[in-house]
This record gives C-alpha cells, structure tokens and sequence, in this order.
C-alpha cells in the first residue's frame, strides 16, 4: 500500500541535534528552536531516503560519471510539470545554486560591473556579487497593503528600467519565487522584465532554486518557458534541494541557450572549481524528479496548513505584526517594526534578544538588505507542534517586554 503524505506523516518529529545540523546544531544552547535557515526538519520522500540507501551499500565512492538518466528525470519532470522543456546540451551540473550564480556573474561581467537585484533578497546575492568584484544596484520593492493584517510586495517597473538603462549594470539577478517577499511573479511581470533586460542588454540571472513550493492558487512560471528570444539572454538556475530538504547533497543546474554564454559559464564553472558533483547529489536527484512527486504534493499541503496556522496565532497573539501574504517558498515574512519602535532597538537586536531570552530564533530582516529593517523571516517548514511553540514564544516575549 502506497504511504499517505498527509499531515499525520508531516507531523512526525524528527530529532535534528547533535546531528551536524548547520540549523539546529549552530547554538549550544538546547532550549532554542531555530526558525532561521531555509532547510526543513522532515525526513526525504522515501523514493529518495531508498536510492542513496542503495548507492551507499554499494560502497565506493569514487568520482562521478554523471549519466543520461540524470538528464532526462531533469528534462521530463519541468516538461510535465511547468511546461519548460531542456535540453541536454543547455545544461551545465554544479555544487549548488550559489555557486552556480557566483560562475555566472563571473562569466558575464568584469570587476566594477553593476548587478542589479530587487530588495530585500536572499543575502548570498549580495556576497556573490560582492566576491566578483561588483557592485550592487537596488530596484527596492514596493509593499502594498492588502485589507486586515497583510501586505504583499510590487515591482516598481519605472525605477527598474532606469536601472537597467544605466550602461554600468549588465546583469540582473532575479529571485523567482522571491525569498524573502514569498512572491511567485506572474508570467507578465516575468515578460516585462525580460524585454526590458533585453532592451538595456543586460543578462538575466534566475535563481529558480524555490520553483517547487507554490501555495494554492498560484502558479510558477519559469523563466526560460518566456520564448526562444528571452531564454537566451538568461541563465536559470534549479535544483531539488529546496523542495526536496536535500541541500546536504550539492546538486544544482545551470539552463542557458546561448552557446557561446553557455561555454562562457562553463570556463568560469571550472575556475570556480565547482565543476565537479558527488554520486548522492545525482541519485538524489534522479529520485527526486523521478518517484517522488506524492511526497512533495503532500509536503506543499502541510506547508499551506502551517502558514494559515501561524497567521491565525499572529492575528491573535501579535496584531500589531502585519505578514506578508505568501504565495512561495516555505518562508514567511512578518513586519515586527512596531515592536522596534516600541523598543527603540534594530531587528538584528530583537533576534539576538529572542535567541538569548526567548530560545527562538528567527532571521533578522537586514540579513536580506537595508530594506529588511524592521521584518522577521519565519521558517515554515518544521513540524506544526515546534512551529506554534516557537511564535508563542516570541508573543510571550513581546508581551513581556513591550
């Protein structure tokens, strides 16, 4: 009988300490639940915990000879579910997302070279771009706010073109979904961008890392699936370890058409020295895409049902915080500026106090820019038990203090 992937499943606690976990095992302090980093405390789909049990019983681990099946789980599954088809010879395999990002900022752009990203954004944009000699340029969003206690995020199109006009940024890196603002862009502000990157001539980045983790209602368009003309200004990066909880495993892809950009990413893949994968990232992988869709499908379920749980003890418990309506990833991001205000404190300082006083430890805002001043990022993806047990933490700690 197939397993059920239903909350039951999801809810089994699984005991990360003393495990090596960057997560977990990142404090010495026992008492701390920690809801910062973006892994999940659920065990792999069973397709994926079977394959790597057989790859190890084998018992060596030599260098990888990476094989067609690789390929072509990747291939079948973003055709079957997203309607994006790869081809073998667009694809360039890797350690991870970030370096892959790292290489492809190196390959298409030369120290001094401004990169323009939309704040706030994932931190390790800013260290990439930083580590190859460029500069940073803001398109900040814009927060617009949606009746009750929610808000959501807008691109201002105006200031990113100006951006993108200035001959000194030739890339654009893109968060699609976008971690922290939990937006999924729509296949028209995808097109936008994209003819306006094409206009200026700047060369698309898109982190695609989070396609996986849609809530209901919403859609993941990928970048690449925008028409043959703008998928050759762009490289697309993806992987399962997001979606799948494998990030341990470093496997990632790089999807580019061109291909001279593409030989430009590959020598700079190769100075990078991320060139090279391990045998369990590629079983992983293959298992991933392959077998274990049911897994996932209930995973998105639970993770739906645990953001809908922490609204309502937010509303109730902390209705001065306003959440911004998360439509991907498992991350959510909740606007605590009134509890800075009240405190006359910096939200690096409210989590370094929640981590020391309240044993709960969210990301301060300003790990993702400036304009991450006065938000949290709250991580979903944990049984729902330490999920509520963590924010009733930081209610208490807020009423104590506040």
């Amino acid at each position: 009988m197939a397993e059920k992937f239903d909350s039951t499943y999801f809810d089994r606690p699984v005991s990360r300490r003393q495990s090596g976990s960057y997560k977990w095992d990142s404090t010495s302090d026992d008492e701390v639940i920690p809801l910062w980093v973006a892994d999940m405390d659920f065990c792999v789909a069973p397709a994926i915990q079977r394959a790597l049990e057989k790859r190890v019983a084998h018992g060596v681990f030599g260098y990888v000879k990476v094989p067609d099946e690789y390929y072509d789980a990747t291939s079948k599954w973003f055709s079957r579910r997203h309607g994006w088809t790869i081809k073998r010879d667009d694809v360039i395999y890797t350690s991870g997302v970030v370096p892959a990002i790292s290489a492809i900022i190196k390959a298409m752009t030369k120290p001094g070279d401004k990169v323009l990203v939309q704040t706030p954004v994932y931190n390790c944009f800013f260290s990439s771009i930083r580590n190859n000699g460029c500069k940073m340029e803001a398109n900040p969003l814009v927060r617009r706010s949606i009746d009750g206690n929610r808000f959501t995020y807008d691109i201002d199109f105006e200031d990113f073109e100006k951006k993108a006009s200035d001959n000194e940024v030739k890339v654009f890196l893109l968060c699609n979904p976008h971690n922290p603002a939990g937006r999924v862009w729509t296949r028209d502000e995808l097109m936008k961008m994209a003819k306006i990157c094409k206009k200026h001539n700047v060369f698309v980045i898109s982190d695609e890392i989070h396609c996986e983790l849609m809530m209901p209602g919403y859609q993941y368009t990928p970048f690449g699936s925008l028409g043959e003309e703008i998928e050759r200004n762009a490289a697309i990066c993806i992987s399962p370890s997001k979606s799948f909880n494998t990030a341990g495993l470093q496997i990632a892809n790089i999807v580019a058409t061109d291909a001279e950009i593409l030989k430009r990413i590959d020598k700079a893949i190769n100075i990078n020295e991320v060139c090279d994968v391990n045998p369990f990232g590629v079983t992983s992988l293959i298992a991933a895409y392959n077998e274990s869709e049911p897994w996932l499908n209930g995973l998105l379920g639970y993770i739906n049902d645990n953001y809908v749980a922490a609204c309502e003890f937010i509303d109730a418990n902390m209705p001065q915080c306003p959440i911004a309506i998360l439509e991907g990833t498992y991350l959510m991001w909740v606007d605590i500026s009134k509890i800075c205000s009240t405190l006359n404190i910096k939200v690096e300082d409210v989590e370094e106090r929640l981590v020391g006083e309240a044993h709960v430890w969210p990301n301060a805002g300003t790990h993702y820019g400036e304009d991450g001043e006065g938000y949290i990022r709250i991580n979903l993806a944990t049984q729902r038990a330490t999920l509520i047990e963590g924010l009733r933490r930081i209610a208490q700690w807020i009423k104590t203090n506040c």
